[in-house]
């Protein structure tokens, strides 16, 4: 009887590990160079000709409407990830961001690691922040990335399930960190940028440094002088390829 409860105790054990291993499986599209290699439409890798512009974490009132103005002087939209709580609180600066012409996309509800939620919070997480974003601008949004670019087996599961695609990028700026200016966030983008590439910065400090988000204000102008000198096209995701806008032209 003994050997019995601890053969199934062992086989629970088993399991339970190999059930978390799956849940956790897909953690892995974190590594940039992996996925950017294995992972392309997940990566948003697009026309060779153009870059995808995206800035995740608003909208914020203190520092989106810098963006959107720098955004309006070049002639230049792109697409904003939203946490479903900040565009409840401000939801007038929401439809500002869609009447410039930017594409809405969604950050979740809460910037909360989704590799910590089970399945039921995870949907109900998206689910709260579309149907938010699709209430303010009377359009629900296409796009999904996962706070912290972290996805789980339940995010795939539930941004399926909402008709969200996932896309996360192929560089960033670490724009974030309380050591960032605009030199080095322009550095770092450049660094890893080429034609068919998808560009994170961020527009709001809410999960950043303090008033982090001016190094990424400082260096856009920059990085869209890097793109025009090589002819490569920037924009929003809608309009970087076949493979993503597919799902996006509602």
């Amino acid at each position: 009887m003994t050997m019995n409860r601890l053969t199934y105790a062992a086989i629970g054990a088993a399991a339970t590990a190999v059930a978390a291993a799956a849940y956790a499986a897909p953690v892995v599209s974190t590594l940039g160079p992996l996925r950017n290699r294995f992972m392309p439409r997940l990566a948003g890798q697009g026309h060779p000709s153009h870059i995808a512009l995206t800035f995740d974490d608003g909208p914020d009132p203190l520092s989106t409407p810098f963006f959107l103005r720098a955004l309006e002087n070049r002639r230049v939209h792109a697409t904003f990830f939203l946490l479903g709580h900040a565009a409840h609180r401000t939801p007038t600066l929401v439809r500002e961001i869609a009447a410039a012409g930017h594409e809405i996309a969604i950050h979740g509800w809460l910037h909360r690691p989704l590799l910590l939620r089970g399945p039921r919070a995870t949907y109900d997480d998206l689910a709260r922040a579309r149907d938010t974003v699709a209430d303010i601008t009377g359009r629900p949004p296409a796009l999904f990335r996962p706070p912290y670019g972290v996805m789980s087996t339940a995010a795939h599961f539930s941004a399926a399930r909402l008709d969200l695609t996932p896309v996360l990028w192929t560089a960033w700026g670490e724009d974030w960190t309380a050591r960032a200016t605009p030199e080095s966030v322009h550095r770092t983008v450049t660094a890893d940028l080429r034609g068919g590439g998808t560009v994170l910065l961020h527009d709001s400090d809410c999960t950043s440094a303090p008033g982090a988000w001016r190094s990424a204000l400082g260096a856009l102008p920059r990085i869209l002088d890097f793109c025009e000198e090589r002819n490569l096209n920037v924009g929003p995701l809608r309009e970087h390829g076949a493979s993503i806008s597919a799902r996006t032209a509602h």
